[in-house]
């Protein structure tokens, strides 16, 4: 009998690819709301943060919204929360993305951008994970794996506890971090085809 996937709300702070992860999240059988009502996010049963773009525009939107308090409170209840791409980014203590921000600082740590002169940034395409941490996450799923990445910056999370997986693009990368009830992924499981739908049915599968 198939565990049943925990609804959840995917928080709308006007930066993301909202109905992509909606679209994923059915085609499981899950059901999400989008949502960017600071009610809606504090009584949510999980949480998934996107985004697609600045991370200083993302944290004045859900500064502007209480969007931000409502996340650091459904986290502090125990609800699992779930950031990806820029999401991700967001759960970090700051940014060094065209200057400094503070960020959600859910997980310590910081987002820095890719430095190395001869790489093509943004880092676009499939890469693999690897060096997986076990982790509910990452149920079935393995070293080696593919997904879908589009971005500039990574995350370096300050304790290695905290990194369940790398990738190589010029220098190893956190790809997928987590901290408690809080998981973040850098690439767009929404776009990474079955391996992506795993992780996501792995989240929604959770129980603290």
């Amino acid at each position: 009998m198939d565990t049943m996937l925990t609804p959840a709300v995917i928080v709308d702070y006007g930066m993301g690819n909202l109905r992509s992860v909606e679209k994923a999240i059915t085609s499981l059988g899950g059901s999400a709301r989008i949502s960017g009502d600071v009610d809606v996010v504090r009584r949510a049963e999980c949480l998934i943060l996107p985004g697609v773009g600045a991370f200083g525009d993302a944290m004045v939107n859900l500064r502007q919204s209480g969007l931000d308090s409502a996340i650091r409170e459904a986290v502090e209840e125990g609800k699992p929360l779930l950031g990806l791409c820029l999401g991700l980014e967001l759960l970090f203590s700051e940014s060094e993305e065209f200057g400094r921000h503070q960020g959600l600082a859910l997980i310590p740590g910081s987002v820095k951008r890719f430095q190395d002169p001869d790489l093509r940034v943004p880092h676009v395409g499939w890469n693999q994970i690897e060096s997986i941490r076990p982790d509910p996450l990452l149920q079935n799923l393995h070293e080696g794996t593919y997904f879908y990445f589009v971005h500039s910056y990574y995350v370096e999370p300050e304790s290695p506890a905290h990194v369940l997986a790398w990738t190589q693009y010029g220098r190893r990368f956190c790809s997928i971090a987590g901290f408690g009830n809080v998981w973040g992924a850098q690439f767009h499981p929404e776009k990474s085809q079955g391996a992506g739908k795993q992780l996501l049915r792995n989240f929604l599968e959770f129980r603290g």
